[in-house]
């Protein structure tokens, strides 16, 4: 049965969304209500959408869907050029 979250720890789960910490605050949300995994994910994240309205600028985190894509590709790049240049002459 899930139980009510006490204000302490929605401050806890709060901190813990503005360091970006996502996966913990789902876990903090869990431990605290007893609710599953689904419930939690969606509480957690309808929370961070208010939050990030109200105060963006706590966020200390870089906004996710940033990723190392962009470094392997240009590493891959880089690769390719360099077998070229060696290997072609």
């Amino acid at each position: 049965m899930n139980q009510p979250l006490p204000p302490e720890k929605l401050e806890e789960i709060k901190q813990t969304l503005y360091r970006g910490e996502k996966i913990a605050a789902i876990k903090l949300h869990r431990d605290c209500t007893g609710a599953g995994l689904k419930e939690s994910k969606e509480a957690v994240e309808f929370l961070e959408q208010e939050l990030r309205k109200l105060s963006p600028e706590k966020f200390t985190a870089a906004p996710a869907g940033k990723g190392c894509l962009g470094v392997l590709g240009v590493a891959a790049l880089v690769g390719v050029v360099l077998v070229v240049v060696l290997f072609v002459r």
